[in-house]
């Protein structure tokens, strides 16, 4: 097996083994693999899949396949915010569910031959679910579209390997490698570290070329046994559904060799926090010049406005940057997480960074989701933010050229902050959808009363025996 670089990266073009520009190319694409099942899949507010596996015939006699409406209420925990849903859905209806045949790709771990294909969800009058995830991004893509540019973003994905946990009350334990030993310390960009699961990585390689889905590098991040995956840039919807299949195959492969991967903001006490960073940037549709630099190469009034749009909108949108009461561990002072809004020149202490590059690639990088986010509303709730400052012409803040972990937080320090702000924030409801900001919201506060009836060993060790 061929020694990896630095950043592990693989050079030989992925072959196209994923899409499909309509149904007649579909029934191709399964007929030439000898596929038996489709899997009919939709991304919930958790970014987990939903939906149902069905035989090829019947499949492509109706396309077409129905859910309840109540698939885009389900907190994480299986649970539903009843009052929102008897409000929305009081006949629990159901919803059309139509495949999206660029998305069609196999299942490399599944033990019969299976394709998987990404559905949106849309009411029977046609009009588009509004609470549908992948909806919400193409809505907030829409109003660039209307200004003639094309986002451009390129995500950045962390996790952990763990070892098997099968009882929640132990804590999470770095895995063993070829070794034979765990992880004890720190590793960040050790090619030692991630040799320890060459066997494990390749797997993840080939299930991704299985599925044309592309890696750009991949490399050992800060925590024992924590990876990060890098995606090449392109069109937002095509990448939220890149990370979507990623998440589904580096699990599997990680099941596939005794171990999970977990994608846990912060999973691990004492160890940083994962995150997804997500890199933006804005094409001209027709000229596909970077509106963030002009003829001369400068940085352009919409590039600064869109910064601005991120530093204003950023602390109401961290339900969709951080959805979880855990995300909220990872942005800590000392923890190596952007704990404010603060923007800086090639600065990794501030949540906004603009990477050093040439005028066609200027961007900024969002630093502050983290991994446990839904990447269709993490690229959704971003875009949504610049695309508010350059609407409104905001002006940002000074660019920090020390380090942001010195300032004040100014994002929300839980859950329920974090909720109330975006519950409060009109701009917000507005872009995004004000009935996909009722039910999300409802989502989220069912989730934190689920959290709230378990009792943490902190609570065990601190106030047993001294309250």
């Amino acid at each position: 097996m061929a020694k990896r670089t630095t950043t592990t990266s693989r050079k030989k073009e992925t072959p196209r083994l994923r899409g499909a520009a309509n149904i007649e190319e579909a029934k191709a694409f399964v007929a030439e693999r000898g596929i038996e099942e489709i899997e009919c899949v939709v991304p919930n507010q958790a970014g987990v899949a939903r939906g149902k596996v069905m035989p090829v015939e019947k499949f492509f006699g109706n396309p077409v396949m129905s859910l309840p409406n109540a698939i885009f209420y389900q907190t994480i925990a299986g649970d539903y915010p009843e009052e929102e849903l008897d409000r929305a859905v009081p006949t629990d209806s159901d919803l059309l569910l139509q495949p999206d045949f660029s998305t069609l790709c196999v299942v490399p771990w599944a033990s019969d031959p299976t394709v998987q294909v990404l559905h949106d969800a849309y009411h029977r009058d046609g009009q588009p679910v509004e609470n549908a995830p992948r909806n919400v991004l193409k809505r907030v893509l829409k109003l660039y579209e209307e200004k003639g540019w094309r986002p451009v973003v390129a995500p950045e994905i962390e996790f952990y390997l763990v070892k098997k946990n099968l009882d929640p009350d132990y804590p999470l334990e770095p895995p063993i490698g070829r070794s034979g030993r765990p992880e004890i310390g720190r590793q960040a960009y050790s090619i030692a570290a991630v040799n320890e699961f060459d066997d494990l990585f390749e797997l993840i390689y080939d299930y991704s070329e299985a599925q044309g889905l592309a890696i750009d590098t991949l490399i050992h991040e800060e925590g024992a046994g924590q990876m990060e995956i890098n995606l090449r840039h392109g069109d937002p919807l095509d990448l939220a559904d890149q990370v979507f299949f990623f998440k589904r195959t580096i699990r599997e492969a990680a099941l596939q060799h005794d171990m999970y991967a977990t994608f846990m903001a912060k999973p691990i006490a004492r160890q940083p926090g994962s995150a997804m960073h997500i890199h933006m940037s804005l094409q001209d549709a027709r000229t596909g010049r970077n509106v963030f630099s002009d003829r001369q190469g400068r940085p352009t009034p919409e590039f600064f406005a869109f910064i601005a749009g991120l530093q204003t909108h950023l602390p109401a949108a961290m339900p969709m940057l951080a959805p979880y009461v855990n995300s909220y561990r990872r942005m800590m002072k000392n923890s190596s997480a952007p704990i404010n809004v603060q923007w800086g020149y090639d600065n990794r202490t501030t949540g906004l960074r603009v990477p050093p590059s040439d005028a066609a690639a200027r961007r900024v990088e969002n630093r502050i989701p983290s991994s446990d986010a839904n990447p269709y509303l993490a690229m959704a709730a971003s875009l949504a933010c610049g695309w508010l400052g350059i609407e409104n012409g905001l002006t940002p803040g000074e660019p920090v050229s020390g380090s942001a972990y010195d300032l004040a937080f100014d994002l929300p320090r839980g859950l329920l902050e974090a909720v109330s702000e975006l519950e409060d924030s009109e701009a917000l409801k507005d872009v995004l959808g004000v009935n996909f900001v009722r039910t999300y919201t409802a989502v989220k506060r069912a989730e934190f009363e689920t959290f709230m009836e378990v009792i943490s060993p902190w609570e065990r060790e601190y106030l047993l025996l001294n309250v």
